[in-house]
């Protein structure tokens, strides 16, 4: 058989041939002139990365809400889920992007599966957004951190492919955060540890939530660039609520205290819009003193009473009962606190293995036997526990069966939108810090919430939290459930007129800046810390870090 040569044949694939190969060199130099690393970018622009729910990452949200007031172009990046604080969607500056969640069949995968197929599955949608859908390269790209894995990496290959200066956001350390759950000595926590080290060394600028963790990270993993303490301060609105407020964030959250299974009976009466559990508009301005002995008890007054007991106590109380006939009220006034309201406490938690709710239930649980039991007076205890969270429903239902047999407290769970959060903050009379630290360097953001609504805390004690809570000035410090009962019992003695409630309250009283000073120290005794809103902490840190190109600062 005889082979024929076909010259044409041969010409095609030569043709071919070097049709790929111009194909292939085009894309390789396409690659390389994308990739390669360069300082264009565009001036006073900036790339928030979340890597969580947008509406529950506060700092960040701040961080967004600043750079925009301040002119930066304002990329936030994370997933949608929570509603965001408003100025997010009010600045004309701001732009939200969501990162797409993975299939809901996906997560029920094992760990082991689940953990690379979403890591490979957010390198691809934060690259896209970063890469692609932000069309100019941003001046900053400020990372929270933890999340380390993937993000760390990412920000550090875009800010050399885009020549965008990072700043990381040390809010916690991400490894200690996965120790708790499978072990300080597990692989994933080694390997996790030394990615957080490596890609976290170098940035622009790294910032930290506390002086702690500061130090610790400076000397441990010899971070390189500028290091700058910016401590969690509440925004500027946030404040002590008025009895108006109050009344119509009340009435406006009333599914939260008509829960029949849990407050049948045992709130104080009331007809709204005229008066809730803790606030009325009727009656004439002017009030009566009322001797009310403690006998017999009353089944809804969040003042106790106990049977035989000969003491008496003063307390004011409207001249008129709450009517339930809005025809019988003869004067209508601004809403005032009621004298018969119980103690409102509020704790924020995210319901994660570093908040130990345990601590609180076993606290309640002692204050109900005092309550009971003591012969000082006591009111009924309100305790609202705001946030979701993987280990909330296991717990709430050993509370709920608890609170079957309970006559003097009652535990509530609720999830507050952004502009409800601070205004039921400012309504409280107590807040509970749970927060223990995975890695003992960070602070509780719900602690600094609470001090900017004048809200004196029973925190948890833990290493570094001195540099927020001062025991005796702005709070009161526990170490166990039996510490936090008692502090509970001497805060409330004698509600609504509390003589060391008072005093930490009066102490986180806000007072107005005085010239250029606006982070002045609060003086009291050997005791003082630095407070401010967050513009004012943030003016002060931020803007001689990112201004500093520009001739701000």
């Amino acid at each position: 058989m005889t082979t024929t040569f076909d010259p044409d044949g041969l010409h095609v694939s030569h043709a071919l041939l070097t049709l790929a190969v111009v194909y292939c060199s085009w894309k390789l130099f396409a690659l390389y002139i994308f990739f390669r690393p360069r300082n264009e970018h565009s001036l006073r622009s900036v790339a928030i990365l979340v890597l969580g729910d947008i509406g529950r990452s506060p700092r960040m949200m701040y961080h967004a809400e600043s750079f925009a007031e301040n002119g930066f172009q304002t990329d936030i990046i994370g997933y949608g889920g929570s509603k965001p604080i408003p100025a997010l969607e009010r600045l004309p500056l701001v732009q939200l992007r969501y990162l797409p969640q993975l299939p809901s069949v996906v997560g029920r995968l094992p760990f082991v599966l689940l953990a690379p197929i979403k890591i490979v599955h957010q390198v691809l949608t934060i690259i896209l957004i970063l890469l692609v859908q932000i069309p100019h390269p941003p001046e900053f790209i400020l990372v929270q951190n933890p999340p380390s894995i993937p993000t760390l990496a990412i920000v550090a290959l875009v800010g050399r492919i885009r020549g965008c200066k990072i700043i990381i956001d040390w809010h916690n350390l991400g490894y200690s955060i996965l120790a708790l759950k499978l072990g300080s000595n597990h692989l994933f926590v080694r390997i996790a540890k030394w990615i957080e080290a490596t890609f976290g060394k170098y940035a622009y600028a790294h910032l930290f939530v506390t002086q702690a963790m500061h130090d610790f990270l400076v000397k441990e993993w010899d971070l390189q660039g500028k290091k700058v303490v910016l401590h969690d301060r509440p925004p500027q609105h946030f404040h002590h609520s008025s009895p108006q407020e109050v009344h119509d964030l009340l009435i406006k959250l009333k599914h939260l205290w008509t829960q029949p299974k849990v407050f049948d009976g045992w709130l104080p009466e009331c007809s709204i819009p005229y008066s809730t559990p803790f606030t009325d508009t009727t009656g004439p301005p002017e009030t009566t003193e009322s001797m009310i002995a403690f006998s017999p008890p009353s089944p809804t007054s969040g003042i106790p009473s106990k049977a035989g007991n000969p003491f008496q106590t003063k307390i004011m109380t409207p001249t008129r009962a709450m009517s339930p006939i809005p025809g019988s009220y003869t004067h209508i006034h601004s809403p005032r606190l009621r004298h018969d309201r119980p103690a409102l406490v509020v704790s924020s938690t995210s319901w994660t293995p570093d908040e130990d709710f345990g601590v609180l239930k076993d606290a309640l649980i002692l204050y109900e036997e005092r309550a009971r039991n003591a012969p000082r007076s006591l009111p009924k205890l309100l305790m609202v526990v705001t946030g979701k969270g993987p280990m909330r429903e296991a717990y709430m239902k050993e509370v709920n069966q608890l609170q079957k047999e309970w006559i003097w407290v009652r535990c509530v769970t609720v999830w507050l939108e952004p502009e409800d959060y601070p205004l039921f903050l400012g309504s409280c009379d107590l807040g509970v810090s749970l927060h223990s630290s995975s890695s003992a360097l960070d602070l509780p953001m719900k602690v600094v919430d609470m001090f900017g609504c004048g809200l004196p805390v029973c925190a948890l004690r833990f290493a570094c939290l001195d540099e927020l809570v001062k025991e005796g000035v702005n709070g009161l410090i526990f170490d166990n459930a039996a510490q936090l009962a008692k502090q509970l019992e001497t805060l409330f003695e004698g509600f609504p007129s509390s003589p060391q409630l008072s005093s930490l309250r009066k102490n986180l009283a806000k007072q107005p800046p005085s010239g250029s000073h606006l982070h002045r120290p609060h003086e009291y005794g050997d005791l003082s810390w630095e407070w401010s809103s967050w513009d004012e902490n943030w003016a002060r840190v931020m803007r001689p870090l990112i201004l500093r190109d520009v001739g701000g600062g």
